[in-house]
């Protein structure tokens, strides 16, 4: 028996249906209804642009200005006469760097004793150090002879045992080194006694309740914890250094700069030789750098149980990520037409 009701045809609503209702436009607060745009960095951009421009131009000029004589700066940048100036500069660096902080850790816990005496002392030295130019003091023991033509040994206020020439003692080296251990150690009292005082001074109390010898205290809990301190000014402080050996060039030290200066005065390349003296300075100062870097991070361990990775575990990991894609890639693709009714392979 048929219906006696005609089923609507599809897409139309019933007679007897309420009309259907179209949704609500949404309301201009509603944050739906706010289209997103990104930001627009202009000024970011052309800042960027005018950088990108100008680095191009100075990459530009060094590669065709021919006052940069790049031939005669591939002759010397690596002369036998420059690498002997270099290993002379490390050598000088290397020894004030020891000696001066050497020093200069005791003049800073002279600072920070108890005794007015060594307080004053240490405190006299650095005022007197750090208000006396490098090169005046450098010039100053370059002619320690006028002062004191013989250095000895004796009795204070008394006869002198044992004496010698200053000229055959102190040599032009030793001059150098000294001026430049005196002057660095004032500077480095100063780091080092800024890195102790940053410590918690209940942690020597607790070592001081514990009986620990105060030598003991010092290099076993003081000097690790303040070395986080300490390093990044004292990282800057040698690579001063660094380049500041250069002013041993007026007590005719054949040092980088001076020998530079040597050979510009003879053939009349300043350009390139200053560029020679120049990249030579910038290496062994990212050779510093990478250095200090390290130093910070094992320091570090204490702080960061988790320190971030270095650039050469950031490079092989990198390598590993590719090696594991492009292995990944090297693999067959199994299809599902090649597996069977119940999933394997055939």
């Amino acid at each position: 028996m048929a219906s006696t009701t005609d089923a609507a045809p599809p897409g139309t609503a019933s007679p007897g249906a309420a009309p259907a209702t179209p949704p609500a436009p949404p309301a201009p607060d509603d944050p739906a209804a706010l289209k997103v745009v990104p930001a627009r960095h202009y000024a970011r951009w052309a800042a960027a642009v005018a950088v990108i421009v100008l680095v191009a131009q100075f990459v530009h000029g060094l590669a065709t200005n021919p006052v940069w004589e790049w031939g005669v700066f591939r002759d010397y940048v690596l002369s036998e006469t420059i690498v002997q100036a270099v290993w002379v500069t490390l050598q000088l660096t290397a020894c004030a760097t020891v000696l001066g902080f050497l020093l200069g850790t005791v003049l800073a816990f002279m600072r920070l004793s108890r005794s007015p005496v060594l307080q004053t002392v240490a405190w006299t030295y650095t005022w007197i150090f750090r208000s006396i130019p490098m090169i005046v003091q450098l010039v100053f023991w370059f002619n320690l002879s006028a002062l004191y033509k013989e250095l000895g040994i004796g009795i204070p206020f008394g006869p002198v045992l044992w004496s010698v020439d200053s000229n055959s003692l102190i040599g032009t080296i030793g001059a150098a080194v000294i001026g430049l251990t005196l002057h660095q150690a004032a500077y480095a009292a100063e780091i080092v006694r800024g890195g102790v005082v940053s410590l918690d001074h209940g942690q020597l109390e607790a070592a001081a309740a514990l009986g620990i010898p105060r030598l003991r205290q010092i290099r076993r809990i003081v000097l690790p914890q303040a070395m986080r301190v300490i390093l990044p000014t004292a990282g800057n402080e040698i690579i001063g250094l660094l380049k500041g050996t250069s002013v041993v060039y007026v007590m005719s030290i054949g040092e980088l700069f001076y020998q530079v200066q040597v050979i510009y005065g003879r053939n009349g390349r300043v350009i390139p030789l200053l560029l020679v003296a120049t990249t030579w300075y910038v290496v062994l100062t990212s050779l510093l750098s990478v250095a200090q870097y390290y130093v910070e991070r094992r320091y570090a361990r204490g702080a960061n149980r988790t320190p971030p990775p270095t650039p050469v575990q950031r490079a092989r990991r990198f390598v590993r990520d590719l090696r594991a894609a492009a292995a990944q890639r090297s693999r067959p693709v199994v299809t599902p037409k090649a597996l069977g009714p119940l999933g394997d392979s055939r």
